[in-house]
């Protein structure tokens, strides 16, 4: 799974803003499975990026990059730690349940920025674990996580989106979790009896390989890798995950405006199951991938 970094860090390295004693706003963009190539600053000619090419005809263009791993997990884990990550056990792609595998006691990157006066915010795609344990209940405050690594604010989901639980997390919670409507998750065996995509493929609205396990719980027409159950009126609309996260981006950034903010901006897109926002379904001309 290859990803590229956007990274707003220029700003930083400029000496007038450290003459003035002043603190740049830095906003950190990630985006997931996202080729080299698929920008058109860097040479894509069918998809236009209009936003990011501004981005980097103001900035500056990186063209030379590597980083520490190509997959999910791993390559979080060394930009929240600064740590190689396979020199730590239990840094490989994370199942929806796992627990939280960023340390709690040591130097992060959003604590660095926190010691520096920053309001710190995550909002996106985490996939670093929550909570102590596999087994925790989604029910009740989920901790530690974001906000115990450094991150003030933090709206994300917990893993990817082809995995459960397919829920957002506002800080500890569960947004729009209901109560009488508890929320059930094993990776191991079926929880609950909602249908699987392998029980019942013909209620699938996009189909997806079955051999990376995209066949168990189907959560709007997708099967999702894992099992769930309840959580209804909580689940993910795959088609506004997108906008969701740039609404809880721009809440962010307007409530710190008057302060030096810190946001770190994960994207899931393109990362499978490829469903976009229907304002740009059928507008690429390259497929779901594309739109």
């Amino acid at each position: 799974m290859k990803k590229i970094l956007v990274i707003l860090l220029s700003l930083m390295a400029n000496l007038s803003f450290a003459q003035r004693g002043e603190k740049p706003n830095v906003i950190y963009i990630y985006a997931d499975d996202l080729g080299y190539g698929d920008l058109s600053c860097y040479g894509a000619t069918r998809i236009k990026t209009p936003n990011l090419d501004k981005l980097a005809a103001s900035g500056i263009r990186f063209t030379d990059g590597h980083c520490t791993s190509a997959t999910c997990t791993p390559s979080r884990y060394a930009l929240m730690t600064g740590e190689y990550p396979w020199r730590k056990k239990g840094t490989g792609i994370l199942p929806g349940d796992a627990a939280l595998i960023i340390p709690t006691d040591k130097t992060t990157l959003p604590n660095l920025f926190k010691k520096a006066g920053y309001q710190t915010g995550i909002v996106g795609k985490w996939h670093l674990g929550l909570g102590d344990a596999v087994a925790k209940d989604w029910n009740n405050e989920i901790k530690p996580g974001p906000n115990e690594v450094g991150f003030g604010y933090s709206f994300i989901f917990p893993a990817t989106a082809d995995r459960v639980p397919t829920v957002f997390l506002e800080n500890h919670n569960v947004v729009a979790l209901d109560p009488k409507d508890p929320i059930s998750v094993n990776y191991v065996e079926k929880v609950g009896d909602e249908p699987t995509g392998k029980e019942h493929p013909e209620l699938l609205k996009l189909q997806s390989s079955p051999g990376q396990g995209h066949n168990n719980t189907i959560v709007n027409g997708i099967g999702r890798i894992g099992y769930m159950s309840g959580g209804k009126l909580a689940r993910w609309v795959d088609e506004e995950v997108s906008s969701t996260f740039l609404i809880k981006a721009k809440d962010f950034i307007q409530k710190n405006q008057k302060d030096p903010f810190f946001l770190y901006f994960a994207l899931t897109e393109p990362h499978v199951p490829r469903m976009p926002a229907t304002m740009f379904r059928g507008k690429s001309g390259l497929g779901l991938r594309g739109d």
